[in-house]
């Protein structure tokens, strides 16, 4: 059997599409009837606005440092962290002094 190579969803960095987003480029590398693979990254000063998702989400630190809030509670995350955000749980994620770059992992069979 042939090897399929397939194209990634949106291999270059645009702009987070959401409103309240400042300062966020993405790539989506992936996404099926489980789950969506992006990168996010963030300039200084950078914000995703708070918001709950109907899916689990992991958030996984790459590289540089910000903070993530989940239900109202925050804390800073740095390269080499991970943090959950459990469905439907307000969650955001910013930047103050520096750059950070994240992997999200969005598990959609936790919304049915």
């Amino acid at each position: 059997m042939p090897i399929k190579i397939h194209p990634v969803k949106q291999p270059d960095w645009t702009p987070l599409p959401h409103p309240g987003t400042d300062g966020v480029t993405h790539k989506a590398l992936l996404r099926t009837d489980r789950m969506g693979l992006a990168l996010l990254r963030f300039e200084p000063g950078a914000t995703i606005h708070e918001h709950p998702a109907a899916f689990d989400v992991n958030v996984i630190c790459l590289e540089g440092a910000g903070f993530t809030s989940v239900s109202g509670e925050s804390a800073p995350i740095r390269a080499g962290e991970r943090v959950h955000w459990p469905r439907e749980a307000p969650h955001r994620l910013w930047t103050r002094d520096s750059n950070m770059i994240t992997l999200m992992l969005e598990h959609y069979l936790s919304a049915i």
